[in-house]
């Protein structure tokens, strides 16, 4: 199966380069076997920074993880979420996410809810960057589920504070 994916690549890339067109692949081009993936990230929450656990706003930074599997439900107790610098986060309960369903992860403490799609890291401290990070999704086994990285500047066009990945 590799091989046959390898020919196919470069069969591609020779008709690219044959036909005179120019193909810039994404900083992301790397694909994981892994149902759940980085749907965006809340990576500058809106107002002041503020980590503080009762009025603070780390609440407002969150990420979304997608289950984009049409058939498997998929288990998050033991997927790991790390930034840059190693700040991570390892789910602790079961949490099941159906096809097609999402959570969001976010920073602050509060009650984890299946009903609202929501998972609290319980802490108050922010995780992302507002300028640049990284962000790893990291399967129980330790492999790879999903990365990305971003640039306020390259990839947050609208200034929102919000970037999307895996539409």
């Amino acid at each position: 199966m590799h091989v046959r994916h390898a020919l196919t690549a470069a069969a591609t890339a020779a008709s690219v380069l044959a036909l005179g067109l120019a193909a810039v692949a994404p900083a992301q081009a790397a694909e994981y076997s892994s149902a759940l993936k980085i749907r965006g990230v809340q990576y500058d929450a809106p107002g002041s920074d503020s980590n503080r656990c009762s009025g603070g706003n780390s609440k407002h930074e969150y990420l979304t993880i997608k289950n984009y599997s049409r058939t498997a439900t998929v288990n998050l107790k033991g997927y790991v979420v790390k930034d840059a610098v190693g700040n991570k986060f390892t789910f602790p309960a079961t949490h099941r996410l159906q096809p097609g369903d999402y959570i969001k992860l976010r920073g602050n403490r509060g009650t984890d809810s299946d009903a609202k799609n929501v998972v609290y890291r319980q802490n108050c401290n922010f995780i992302w960057n507002n300028d640049k990070d990284t962000i790893y999704l990291y399967k129980p086994s330790g492999a790879r589920a999903d990365v990305h990285s971003y640039t306020k500047k390259s990839n947050d066009r609208d200034g929102n504070g919000y970037i999307t990945y895996h539409g």
